[in-house]
């Protein structure tokens, strides 16, 4: 089966649904003091209820013997600072390589048409980037000369700093070096500009809790983008141009995505599109690793093929990521959205914190 084909019949649905009132002080500035004090909304979608707890409850609030997929990649510093010839400073957000020897990136410039016009930038003694293109998705291409490092994420990992989101209002301190990576981010795997933020809750003492109480863990890696935080901009949802990320399995994690006895729980959006789109691809060698690009837009209704459970933080309105709550909630029915748009507001009353740093829902 194709991935194409799981783009199942879709009732048109306007952007406008997606909105939601949300007050600006539910935005989360900065984590909890501690990960697994964040509060934990349970939806149980037997019986459409919903409970109130706290994220070091989750132990006990899952159902029993489940395969739990996370994704283990690392955010990179890939905020990277630079000077135009003029003099002028220049802010370079590394994307993605765009040539196998990683010396060409995609990449976000501030300001863009200035440093384009003056057509390079760097640091002396450390990097000279020339710019190549601008692209019509507002990227540019530049190509890195290096001084020092092997490589640009070596170089932003040394001399970056970590990208926060946009709705994070202030800039990246010591203290988001830890927080805004999960307890279990591979350093080996810094291929991220935005941390797959349902995993920040975790803990060492609860990851242990859950293999004591009989669930298994398996790690994937999705090189999460900044198309995660694109909102929605035409009309119609289905209109919008999905953003493309990478995602690696291993063997033994495809085996659980294969064995048909298992219930899984996928923490986060990103495994849960990683599992979708992979399911949805053949597979000729299951035993090879895979890696492959996902550019699956996962909206009401869809039918899921891997993925039993989910724990994901509260998201922004106008977003694919509310689009793809919603398809979970009401699996393969067109009334995802409404549902979800329901659950928002009982956790807006209730004070809950939004996005990155903000709390998290639990869907049974």
């Amino acid at each position: 089966m194709l991935v194409d084909a799981l783009l199942i019949f879709s009732i048109p649905m306007h952007t406008s649904e997606l909105q939601f009132e949300l007050p600006p002080n539910l935005i989360a500035q900065s984590p909890s003091q501690r990960r697994d004090h964040s509060r934990l909304l349970v939806y149980n979608r037997s019986d459409n209820s919903v409970a109130h707890h706290y994220f070091h409850e989750l132990p006990k609030l899952l159902p029993p013997r489940l395969s739990i997929l996370r994704n283990d990649v690392s955010v990179l510093k890939a905020r990277l600072p630079g000077k135009r010839p003029t003099g002028g400073t220049v802010e370079c957000l590394l994307l993605r390589p765009d040539d196998p020897p990683d010396t060409t990136w995609r990449c976000l410039l501030k300001p863009g048409g200035k440093t384009a016009r003056a057509g390079s930038f760097g640091i002396d003694g450390e990097y000279n980037a020339q710019v190549l293109d601008s692209l019509s998705s507002g990227e540019y291409l530049i190509r890195f000369e290096l001084f020092k490092d092997s490589d640009a994420p070596s170089l932003a990992q040394r001399i970056g700093a970590l990208p926060l989101p946009p709705y994070v209002r202030r800039p990246a301190d010591s203290a988001d070096e830890e927080r805004y990576q999960t307890v279990y981010a591979k350093a080996d795997k810094r291929t991220a500009v935005a941390a797959p933020t349902a995993g920040l809750h975790f803990t060492p003492e609860i990851l242990k809790k859950l293999r004591e109480d009989g669930h298994t863990i398996h790690d994937l890696t999705l090189s999460v983008g900044l198309g995660t935080f694109r909102p929605i901009e035409t009309e119609k949802v289905e209109d919008h141009p999905m953003h493309a990320e990478e995602y690696f399995l291993s063997p033994a994690t495809k085996s659980v995505l294969h064995d048909s006895s298992a219930k899984r729980l996928a923490i986060g959006t990103t495994c849960v599109r990683a599992i979708e789109h992979y399911l949805g691809t053949d597979d000729p060698d299951i035993k090879s690793p895979t890696r492959a690009e996902a550019q699956l837009f996962i909206r009401p209704p869809y039918s899921f093929l891997g993925v039993d459970h989910l724990l994901t933080n509260f998201h922004l309105p106008g977003s694919t990521l509310l689009c793809l709550v919603g398809a979970f909630l009401s699996r393969g029915k067109p009334d995802g959205i409404p549902i979800v748009k329901e659950i928002y507001a009982e956790a807006i009353a209730k004070d809950y914190r939004f996005f990155s740093y903000g709390d998290a829902m639990l869907v049974v």
